[in-house]
């Protein structure tokens, strides 16, 4: 059986025709199920006639023909178009070229013919066709529409898959840009913070390089400096070798040697030179050779200073050996008036007088006093404005100036001398009219024009109170208190005035001073003229009253040995040594009051010895003899039972020092290293 293909027109309605050859031909057939996909895929493909099928095509044509005959005469039908009758006989003309399979079976060809016999009465029916193939187009487009729809979808699927991946592309490679500029930045920062490290390095060796050449030339400039204090010392030296001359005799003293002044004195200039020399050939003088060069100009001023002593209390003797021959005349003299007139005088203790020592002063020391004390009241007075002042602003400036310049001297202690300096350096600025930090503001006697004067009354007055208080209970503070008392005194004489005038009117025995005891005065006014404190009717203890004038004359004794080190060392000191010997001559000349002479005669040989040991030397060891031969016994005289331990304190420190020759530092006293802490 042979099977025939034909083409398909392009005319969707003949394709319509075609397809209905391949219609179900039997009731196997029909059971098949035509999805539209089928039905698309068998629209666009040439169509197929299978061989079965031309076989029932064989046979309708030859039983249409035999029906079809003896009806041609009558009238054709009208509703059979001839179009449709082309296509069947192609169809069947095609068909007779091969047989079916089946054909050898009767009731499968009964059955078949039967079925298209009635198949193609009902394609005679030309509505039925049309409606048909009206059916088959709508069903055509449908599919048609759905398949398009479906590429579109297919489509719209593929660019948005395609946009997606684009998008996730471009994320991630925005992503890859984000972390590349991310290590970048990074990078920068590590490269910046490298460069600030070097930088930092690089300044550091450029600051420690500068700071090396500062120091170098810091060094020379000392050196040189050094160098210089030497070459002046070296002058000063000569210069006083100079005032030693061993031929010298004096008109009233012809029997005075001065010949071991003059070869100590050659042989300090000696040492001198050799040390000049010696710190030359290293290069620059060290600090050693400076300190070992001013000692040596201490030596030689001591030496020419116990050589001026030793004359003038050569003259002094004389003259008081003179004066004393010329009073005991005088004396006897006079004994038949004393005579008559009673009992010798008395001190105001109830002691009588030794015939060689005087009860008051001497004219030229009170004169002194007297000139201090008035000094203070003009000062005093010139402040009164600032004192009375109900103004609050004008207390609050007197507050603020008194707590400036008393809260540095309170702070006073012997931690370190930095400490020291820095006290020192607000007092000085203080003064000075700069403004210095005080309560959290600052501060300047300019805020006032009685500031200055108001500042340095008060700052007197508290450094006596330091004395008074600080070093009574604590005998070692009395070096560092003197410290800065001393480096302010030789800046600001003013204050030194002051000091004195309110250290003596506290203190009276610091001039040396014995109030006289005059008639209508009370008991209590005259006690508070030697120094006591009277309260309430209520004078105060012995104990108490003789500690207070312990910590005064200790406070004195370091002043005059003490010199503020920063300060000028070409000057001389404001109140030196010179002062201490004359007061303590003063003291000896002076009748002995109990408890009180041997008290404070003690605290400042104690302080005060050494100083006075390097400085006079012989004539120092002559009134050490002095005090225990002649003075003591004086002492010890008028000195009740109840007022020995004074007394026995002050024994066994002369033994001492006679017995070693020496007198020692006292404790508390600021050595060089303590400068430097």
């Amino acid at each position: 059986m042979l099977s025939h293909c034909y083409e398909a027109p392009a005319d969707p309605c003949r394709r319509s025709q075609l397809c209905l050859f391949t219609l179900p031909c039997c009731a196997s057939c029909s059971q098949q199920v035509f999805s539209p996909k089928d039905v698309l895929e068998g629209c666009m493909s040439p169509l197929m006639l299978s061989s079965y099928s031309g076989w029932v095509l064989d046979r309708m044509a030859g039983q249409s023909d035999q029906e079809m005959a003896p009806s041609r005469t009558s009238t054709p039908n009208k509703y059979t178009p001839r179009t449709n009758q082309l296509p069947l006989k192609k169809v069947v003309s095609a068909s007779h070229q091969g047989s079916s399979p089946l054909s050898s079976t009767p009731e499968c060809e009964q059955l078949c013919g039967k079925s298209m016999l009635t198949y193609c009465r009902k394609l005679s029916d030309r509505g039925w066709f049309l409606q048909r193939q009206e059916q088959q187009e709508q069903m055509v487009r449908a599919v048609y529409d759905l398949a398009s729809e479906q590429l579109k979808r297919f489509d719209e699927l593929k660019e948005l898959k395609r946009h997606q991946e684009f998008q996730d592309l471009q994320e991630v490679m925005e992503k890859s840009l984000k972390e590349t500029q991310g290590q970048q930045e990074k990078l920068k920062e590590e490269h910046r913070h490298r460069a600030k490290v070097l930088n930092l390095k690089l300044r550091e060796a450029q600051q420690q390089r500068q700071r090396q050449e500062e120091l170098e030339r810091l060094r020379k400039e000392e050196g040189q400096e050094r160098l210089r204090r030497l070459y002046s010392i070296q002058e000063e030296v000569l210069q006083l070798n100079q005032q030693i001359d061993p031929n010298y005799r004096h008109k009233d003293l012809p029997k005075i040697d001065l010949s071991a002044y003059s070869s100590r004195g050659n042989q300090i200039c000696g040492l001198v030179s050799g040390l000049i020399r010696t710190a030359s050939e290293r290069g620059f003088p060290t600090q050693v050779d400076v300190a070992n060069i001013e000692r040596a100009l201490q030596e030689m001023r001591g030496l020419i200073s116990s050589m001026q002593q030793e004359i003038a209390a050569a003259v002094e003797e004389k003259k008081r050996r003179d004066e004393e021959s010329r009073k005991q005349q005088e004396l006897q003299k006079k004994s038949q008036m004393k005579a008559q007139n009673g009992a010798p005088a008395q001190l105001p203790g109830g002691k009588q007088t030794k015939e060689g020592h005087q009860v008051k002063t001497d004219k030229s020391i009170m004169r002194w006093y007297q000139e201090l004390q008035d000094a203070a009241n003009r000062c005093a007075a010139s402040f009164s404005a600032i004192s009375n002042c109900k103004d609050s602003e004008v207390k609050k400036t007197k507050m603020d100036l008194q707590k400036a310049a008393t809260i540095p001297v309170s702070q006073i202690s012997s931690i370190a001398g930095s400490q020291l300096r820095e006290i020192f350096d607000r007092i000085n600025n203080l003064l000075s009219g700069k403004s210095v930090r005080s309560g959290g503001q600052n501060v300047s006697v300019t805020q006032h024009p009685q500031g200055l004067d108001f500042v340095y009354y008060k700052l007197a007055e508290k450094f006596v109170s330091q004395g008074e208080e600080e070093v009574a209970s604590h005998r070692e503070a009395a070096f560092p208190i003197a410290a800065v008392a001393s480096g302010i005194w030789e800046i600001h004489p003013q204050f030194g005035d002051l000091f004195l005038a309110h250290l003596h009117k506290k203190c009276p025995y610091s001039v040396p001073f014995y109030p006289a005891f005059k008639e209508g005065t009370s008991m209590e006014e005259y006690k508070r003229m030697l120094g006591y404190q009277v309260k309430d009717s209520k004078i105060e203890e012995q104990d108490h009253f003789l500690k207070r004038m312990s910590g005064m004359i200790r406070l004195y004794a370091a002043i005059i040995q003490f010199r503020w080190p920063y300060g000028n060392r070409q000057g001389t000191h404001p109140h030196g040594l010179s002062y201490g010997w004359r007061w303590l001559a003063h003291m000896l000349n002076m009748e002995p009051l109990a408890d009180v002479t041997a008290t404070l005669l003690f605290d400042f040989l104690e302080v005060c010895g050494n100083a006075l040991m390097k400085q006079y030397q012989v004539q120092f060891w002559k009134m050490i003899l002095l005090i225990r031969e002649d003075y003591f016994p004086r002492i010890e005289a008028i000195t009740s039972s109840g007022q020995m331990g004074s007394l026995i304190r002050f024994k066994q420190f002369l033994e001492e020092c006679l017995q070693k020759k020496e007198i020692p530092l006292p404790k508390g006293f600021l050595q060089s290293s303590f400068w430097r802490s």
